[in-house]
C-alpha cells in the first residue's frame, strides 16, 4: 500500500482543517516546500497536495508554490483543489504533477469528466468526499444529493483508475479511520482506492493495507506527532 503524506495549502501556508471546516484551521508554521523535501528524505515516494483556496473559490492561488514543491521535492505528486477546467489540469501536469484530482466538477459536470478522462486517462483521479453516505462538493460545504457508493461505481464504469475517498466526519479529528467503508469499497469496486481521513494509529495503516487498498493519505497524525513517516513505513513492512 502506498503512503501519501498530505500537505494542505491555504494562503500559501501549510494548514489542516477539521472536517473541511474553514473556521477550524490550524497553521503549523511549517514551510510547505521544506516539509515536502523532508518527507522525501524520510522515505516518501508520493505526496498528496490540496489547494484549499482553490477548493473553496476555484482560484489557483497556490499554483507557483505547488510547482516549486513538485520540482524541489522530487516526489510523485497528486494535486487537487478547485480544478474545474482543462487549462488548470494542463498547468499542473506541465508543472510536473503525477496526477490531478477532480472533485466538485466530477459531480456537477459529467461531460467535462469524460472529456478529461479521454485526454489525460490515468493522470486524472477523482476525489469522492462524503459525509453520511452523501457526496459533498465545493470545499465540502455543499451536499450534492448523490449517493457516494453509487457514485464510486459509476466512476469506475467511466474509466476512472484512481479514487481518493475521504470520510469528512473522520478528517482531521484524529479519532480513527472508517475501516468498514474502505473494506466495502475495496470489495465492490475494481479501481485504485486511496483512503483519506482520520488515520490516527499505526495499526490502522496495517488494517487498511490488509483490505487491499492502493494507498492511504496521512496528514494530521504526522503534524501532531502521533507517529512519524518512518514509523508508518515500518508498520506497513510488518503487515506484508
Amino acid at each position: 500500500m502506498k503512503l501519501f503524506p498530505a500537505i494542505d495549502l491555504l494562503n500559501g501556508k501549510l494548514v489542516r482543517l477539521v472536517q473541511g471546516d474553514f473556521s477550524r484551521v490550524t497553521d503549523y508554521g511549517l514551510d510547505p516546500v521544506e516539509t515536502a523535501i523532508r518527507f522525501r528524505e524520510d522515505g516518501a515516494e508520493y505526496l498528496h497536495v490540496v489547494d484549499l483556496d482553490g477548493a473553496r473559490d476555484g482560484k489557483a492561488a497556490n499554483h507557483r508554490l505547488i510547482e516549486e514543491m513538485v520540482k524541489r521535492s522530487g516526489l510523485k505528486v497528486q494535486v487537487g483543489g478547485g480544478i474545474r477546467d482543462v487549462e488548470r489540469i494542463q498547468a499542473y501536469l506541465d508543472a510536473g504533477a503525477m496526477r490531478v484530482i477532480l472533485g466538485s466538477v466530477a459531480v456537477n459536470d459529467p461531460a467535462f469528466l469524460e472529456k478529461s478522462l479521454f485526454t489525460y486517462k490515468e493522470q486524472i483521479a477523482v476525489g469522492v468526499d462524503m459525509m453520511k453516505g452523501e457526496v459533498m462538493t465545493h470545499g465540502w460545504e455543499v451536499g450534492s444529493g448523490v449517493d457516494a457508493m453509487d457514485f464510486c461505481g459509476e466512476l469506475a464504469q467511466k474509466g476512472v483508475k484512481t479514487l481518493i475517498v475521504t470520510d469528512i466526519e473522520k478528517d482531521g479529528e484524529l479519532k480513527g479511520t472508517n475501516l468498514n467503508l474502505y473494506r466495502e469499497l475495496s470489495e465492490q469496486i475494481d479501481v485504485d482506492i486511496v483512503a483519506s481521513g482520520g488515520i490516527t494509529e499505526l495499526n490502522e495503516l496495517s488494517e487498511l493495507q490488509q483490505t487491499g487498498l492502493y494507498g492511504a493519505i496521512v496528514g494530521k497524525a504526522f503534524y501532531t506527532g502521533k507517529f512519524t513517516l518512518k514509523d508508518a513505513f515500518k508498520a506497513l513492512e510488518k503487515t506484508v
